[in-house]
């Protein structure tokens, strides 16, 4: 199978994701993306990458029916699939290889 490399911000609401196992919606996946990368993102670019995280089969989403607080709005709950943890794999260990003998360069005074 063809590697499945995927980008910077896409890697990282994957791995927002999974942090957030089922509380993976898209507002608290903005704020685990600020608090624990400090990555300010609008709401817009947060659902088109979602959109096309799932068009790439690396995510699905399952509706929820809407509470009393949120004006009885339903809301997406996201979650990864296996393809998707696949993916991450991949680009864990593409990056894990162009890393290998730079530790010098990487740990040391920037």
């Amino acid at each position: 199978m063809a590697p499945r490399y995927l980008g910077e911000f896409e890697q990282m609401v994957l791995l927002a994701t999974l942090q957030l196992r089922d509380e993976a919606y898209a507002i608290s996946i903005i704020k685990e993306l600020e608090v624990r990368v400090g990555r300010s993102v609008g709401r817009g670019t947060l659902y088109k990458t979602l959109e096309r995280l799932e068009t790439k089969g690396f995510l699905q989403w399952k509706a929820e029916a809407g509470s009393p607080e949120r004006g009885g709005h339903a809301r997406r709950r996201f979650r990864v699939t296996s393809r998707g943890v696949a993916a991450l794999r991949e680009s864990r260990d593409a990056f894990q290889k162009l890393t290998e003998g730079l530790d010098e360069v990487l740990e040391g005074p920037a």
